[in-house]
């Protein structure tokens, strides 16, 4: 598990980033696999694997409350646990309530852990591309916001992501970025393939952020793609034509968790 240290000197904090060891998982899904949507992975061992990682979070933590993500602007209140079942479809997720871990799953994707402990709100969001694009980082902090949150208090954490060197993207990629704002050229650089850019999603991440007023901003440094070791990969799991047992082309979800401790 990793953390950020900011986040670690916020009082009645918890949080985590975990990597995909540890866990009971087999197979392109070794071992920590967090996500049931995995096509074949048995979900008596992904249930196993998010209760070890919510016990590592925190030993107070009683529930892990993911939701049905789908890349898109969407956030919800967490007022009590659901069953994985039950998730409404959003991609973030804040509250107030202690001991109800915030879970976010990923693999390739930008996870983003919010905390202001003076006010007792905490978030959590998944920044794919298009969420990203769209808003979802706007609608967190909107979100913590109706519950009393404050920017100025808040710490904020990006998790493990695939970098700029390993997120090779099309030609008609860039338009939807430079059409939003023409600075966002700055995360686009060529690509050895002609007219092909490689991606800086962590920067444009940070970026979207800091206009939102949020200044306590700390990111870790790992490439999801690249370290196969420690995360699982979306692009990865493409480009090696990885499969389960459908035939389609499937990989592990790893987990980044934030909760609030009494």
């Amino acid at each position: 598990m990793l953390t950020i240290g900011s986040l670690n000197e916020q009082p009645g904090i918890r949080h985590g980033f975990f990597t995909r060891q540890g866990g009971k998982s087999q197979g392109i899904y070794a071992s920590l696999n967090c996500g049931f949507g995995a096509d074949d992975d048995d979900a008596d061992t992904v249930a196993g694997n998010r209760q070890t990682a919510l016990a590592n979070l925190s030993p107070s933590a009683t529930h892990l409350v993911t939701v049905y993500q789908h890349h898109s602007p969407d956030a919800v209140v967490v007022d009590r646990p659901w069953a994985p079942q039950d998730a409404p479809r959003a991609d973030a997720m804040v509250t107030n309530q202690p001991n109800l871990a915030l879970g976010i799953l990923t693999a390739d994707c930008v996870p983003v852990l919010f905390a202001d402990t003076e006010g007792g709100v905490i978030g959590a969001a998944h920044a794919g591309w298009r969420g990203a694009l769209t808003g979802v980082l706007d609608a967190t902090l909107s979100t913590m916001q109706g519950l009393g949150a404050e920017s100025s208090r808040i710490t904020v954490a990006i998790g493990p992501a695939i970098a700029q060197r390993s997120y090779e993207v099309g030609p008609e990629f860039p338009d939807a970025f430079l059409s939003q704002d023409k600075e966002n050229e700055a995360f686009f650089c060529p690509a050895q393939r002609d007219g092909h850019f490689f991606f800086d999603i962590k920067g444009y991440v940070a970026r979207r952020l800091a206009q939102l007023g949020l200044r306590d901003v700390h990111a870790l440094p790992c490439d999801t793609y690249a370290e196969e070791e420690r995360f699982f990969s979306y692009r990865r799991a493409c480009h090696r034509n990885e499969t389960g047992s459908s035939g389609k082309i499937d990989y592990g979800r790893g987990l980044s968790a934030i909760c609030l401790t009494p």
